[in-house]
């Protein structure tokens, strides 16, 4: 399936979920907030989510300093 992440393209096996999708990119759960289709998604729901065609997501990386 397609889905597009950051505004890029990408395909992925269909029954992904949200867990899965930040593991490819090597991205830890606490460090990103993620949004699908303009709703946040709570982090307790990242392995239950399931990721769809067309699914438009939003990772964005929690940066510190001051």
């Amino acid at each position: 399936m397609i889905v597009k992440v950051n505004g890029e393209e990408i395909e992925l096996e269909d029954g992904k979920n949200v867990s899965d999708l930040l593991q490819r990119y090597d991205l830890q759960p606490e460090a990103v907030a993620v949004e699908i289709n303009y709703e946040i998604i709570p982090r307790f729901r990242y392995g239950e989510v399931q990721l769809k065609l067309g699914d438009c997501i939003e990772i964005v990386n929690f940066v510190g300093g001051g």
